[in-house]
């Protein structure tokens, strides 16, 4: 019975990453279409929220970003191994954690097919008050974002229950 429920929660995992990774392919490449169409000027501007094109060639928000290709190899295997880490705790791991590392799985393979792919991360979602923007992110960096918060959160709570007993 175990095994049939551990291959049950495997499959539920998996089409849980590649649904992630399918959605945020899709927004990438339709974004990356429409850049084409629009000749690269903004796709789409509100009060809140642009979208338009960037490549981010660092790692998160576009930190660390350079141009020296084996800086950036080195850095796209670094993220590799780091994936290969978060992988295994995936399957090491049970309830609310499972899945956090599940949608950090999912938006880590989003933004590393494109280092690999295009050297570059597709970034396009800029949101904004006023003249303070946040770092321009991706679908692939809402997962991973999602996933650390519940993390954080699941160790604070953590914390917490062992304080309290």
């Amino acid at each position: 019975m175990s095994i049939v429920s551990n291959s049950k929660t495997f499959y539920i995992n998996l089409i849980i990453i590649i649904s992630i990774f399918i959605l945020d392919r899709l927004t990438k490449l339709y974004v990356i279409y429409l850049d084409k169409v629009n000749s690269g000027s903004e796709i789409f501007s509100s009060k809140f929220l642009n979208i338009y094109l960037i490549w981010n060639e660092g790692i998160a928000f576009g930190l660390f970003s350079f141009n020296k290709n084996n800086l950036y190899n080195f850095l796209t295997l670094f993220i590799l191994i780091i994936i290969f880490i978060i992988a295994y705790m995936t399957f090491k791991s049970s309830g609310i954690k499972k899945y956090s590392l599940v949608m950090i799985l999912g938006g880590a393979l989003g933004n590393v097919f494109d280092r690999i792919f295009y050297k570059g991360v597709p970034d396009f979602i800029d949101f904004h008050v006023g003249n303070f923007h946040w770092f321009i992110f991706n679908v692939a960096d809402i997962f991973i974002t999602i996933g650390v918060i519940l993390m954080i959160l699941i160790e604070f709570i953590g914390i917490r229950e062992k304080k309290e007993s």
